[in-house]
């Protein structure tokens, strides 16, 4: 009998020894098949968010634009070639451009749209015209190839706002392409801001090398041209406040041993009849017409030696300024895209 009884001690003990272990072994690593989680709603355990990240500029694919355009676009049939090369790029990306004849040439326009009907469109546009003698890969082959990178990121992205492209043709002849453009007044009753690109891929770090018009509304940060201008009319602070945030943006990034440059936002009352030198580029007559718009510069001739000079070659341009300013107007582009 007492053995029996001793048997059945050990046994227990066997059971209880070998119960406490397996609690522990599931504890720590429990089958996945049956495990719940809960929900803890509580100010220090919030749910985590997905953020919105901005997508990343190419160096290469815009410096490929700019050797691609490295020629001068002043006579018909060059103006006709360079149209060919924007409107492929384009289609690549899955756009389909139109081309807008007027008197005395060609736009190119696209657009794709956005998930809110109600919202207005958002335009990024650049001329792709130069003065003769001139292959313009600052001005502007570097306005062409922000514009084509953001058609590649932005085009596919859905947002509230429609995305809008445009190419203006004959702006050295007198800003002659913007005016036929906004001459369609009713494509601009959905147009909710436009962002207009001439000459940003020029900087210069030495003390000096940057010039300012007189008038200006605002003290010049500096005497290097190591900057981004954004000039905007003072009726419209919502685009320049988008250029002011851009910077903030989460994106995947530069590289490394690139940054983007410092933003100078200048807000100009009275349409510029004070500071003539803010109108001298395709954003004007978007003013004049009441509808918002930015000039995205690096301040052209106040800076660049080669300003409408043979000069104006892809070999002038800094890449690092030139790739931060493309992802500076991307992300201000896609800041402006998702407001509803």
């Amino acid at each position: 009998m007492r053995k029996w009884i001793w048997l059945m001690l050990l046994v227990l003990m066997t059971v209880a020894v070998l119960g406490s272990r397996g609690s522990t072994f599931f504890e720590q690593r429990p089958s996945p098949t049956i495990v719940k989680r809960i929900p803890v709603k509580t100010p220090e355990l919030q749910p985590l968010r997905e953020v919105d990240i901005t997508p990343q500029v190419s160096t290469d694919k815009l410096l490929n634009h700019i050797q691609k355009l490295n020629f001068q676009r002043y006579t018909t049939k060059e103006r006709s070639l360079t149209r060919t090369y924007i409107t492929t790029e384009l289609k690549k990306f899955g756009w389909k451009p139109k081309l807008e004849k007027f008197s005395d040439g060609v736009n190119i326009f696209a657009e794709r749209p956005g998930t809110n009907k109600a919202a207005k469109a958002i335009l990024v546009a650049a001329h792709y015209d130069t003065v003769a003698s001139s292959p313009g890969a600052d001005d502007n082959a570097s306005g062409v190839a922000v514009v084509l990178e953001v058609a590649r990121l932005l085009g596919s992205r859905p947002t509230p706002r429609a995305l809008q492209l445009a190419f203006f043709d004959q702006e050295e002849a007198g800003l002659l392409g913007s005016q036929a453009f906004v001459s369609k007044t009713a494509r601009l009753r959905n147009l909710g801001g436009a962002i207009v690109m001439d000459m940003v891929g020029y900087a210069c770090y030495t003390p000096g090398c940057q010039k300012y018009p007189a008038g200006l509304p605002v003290t010049p940060p500096s005497d290097k041209g190591d900057f981004l201008a954004v000039v905007g009319d003072t009726e419209h602070l919502s685009l320049l406040n988008a250029f002011q945030s851009s910077q903030n943006i989460p994106s995947t990034a530069l590289n490394k041993q690139e940054s983007m440059p410092a933003v100078l936002t200048l807000p100009i009352p009275f349409k510029g009849l004070l500071t003539p030198d803010t109108l001298r580029s395709d954003h004007a007559p978007f003013w004049y017409q009441g509808v918002g718009a930015v000039l995205v510069t690096d301040t052209a001739n106040l800076r660049t030696p080669h300003y409408h000079k043979s000069s104006d070659v892809p070999a002038t341009i800094e890449r690092s300024f030139f790739t931060g300013a493309a992802q500076i107007v991307v992300n201000a582009t896609s800041a402006l895209l998702e407001k509803d």
